[in-house]
């Protein structure tokens, strides 16, 4: 029995030593993955089930002042960019900020099209609410990323600060 135990802590010290020596840059890349994949399919018209209401949402935001196509074209290069930058982790700085305002766009359909991204408002999304709502897992993500990438030795702000 003793035996037994001691293997299953020996493992899971190789998998707690595995996880932290690799899971930053896993996160990193899936999220690469994520944004360039989603960036790609919106070039390919009817491909991306996001782009209507994408295309709506910005037309809004930008008082219908951008063709679709030059929004989509745009919001495509976009995502692929940040894509690229978390494949790479080149540039993360400037990479994180266009993740976070790309974040703050795609919750704007839930305040201008509720009813297109719940069923029920505001406890039972639709398929385009889901899609919508994963991204308070992005943007958790990014915030790790960003926080272990850059901070090296946080300050520790107390009341006498």
């Amino acid at each position: 029995m003793e035996y037994s135990t001691n293997k299953i802590k020996h493992i899971e010290a190789k998998a707690s030593i595995w996880m932290h020596k690799h899971g930053l840059l896993l996160l990193r890349i899936s999220i690469g993955i994520v944004f360039f994949w989603f960036g790609i399919l919106k070039f390919f018209p009817g491909l991306s089930p996001a782009q209507d209401l994408a295309i709506r949402t910005i037309s809004l935001l930008t008082l219908n002042l951008i063709s679709g196509k030059t929004i989509i074209i745009g919001l495509a290069s976009w995502e692929v960019l940040i894509g690229i930058g978390f494949l790479t982790g080149k540039y993360m700085k400037p990479i994180l900020v266009l993740l976070f305002v790309q974040m703050a766009g795609t919750f704007a359909p839930a305040f201008f099209f509720p009813n297109e991204v719940f069923n029920a408002i505001p406890y039972a999304p639709t398929l385009e609410g889901q899609y919508i709502i994963k991204n308070i897992v992005i943007i958790s993500a990014a915030l790790v990323i960003g926080g272990k990438t850059f901070v090296r030795n946080p300050v520790v702000i107390t009341k006498n600060n």
